[in-house]
């Protein structure tokens, strides 16, 4: 199975699950423990605003390859629903970021723990 055999929406399905993983982790990382805490400083990433701004910033520093843009644009294509509490812009940027999220970590490891590193340098950005 290659990258082009899966559908945006499978990448999108996983990357959400790893995006949220990632982010829940680095702040268990940084000595979080209290639930009602936790929550709230992964909402600032783990929404479809959060995403948008993380992309964004991604963009910005140039940061993403063309491969990478290929992929985002694929999942951010594929969208079945807008929940009503996300803009539809910010929901197709966070399904797009999840695609690429998903990919990477199917077929390229070390870059998707690259893409986290530079997600979390965002710190306050999102908070």
């Amino acid at each position: 199975m290659g990258p082009k055999d899966l559908n945006p929406v499978s990448l999108s399905f996983l990357g959400d699950a790893i995006y949220s993983l990632k982010i829940r982790e680095y702040y268990i990382r940084c000595g979080y423990r209290q639930g009602n805490v936790l929550q709230k400083l992964t909402k600032r990433y783990v929404s479809a605003d959060g995403q948008k701004k993380v992309f964004e910033r991604l963009q910005q520093n140039g940061f993403l390859t063309e491969q990478e843009i290929e992929i985002f644009r694929n999942g951010r294509n594929h969208i079945t629903h807008i929940p009503k509490n996300a803009s539809r812009l910010s929901y197709e940027v966070a399904t797009g970021l999840e695609a690429l999220c998903g990919y990477l970590y199917l077929f390229d490891k070390e870059r998707c723990e690259e893409l986290f590193t530079e997600i979390l340098k965002g710190g306050e950005e999102n908070e």
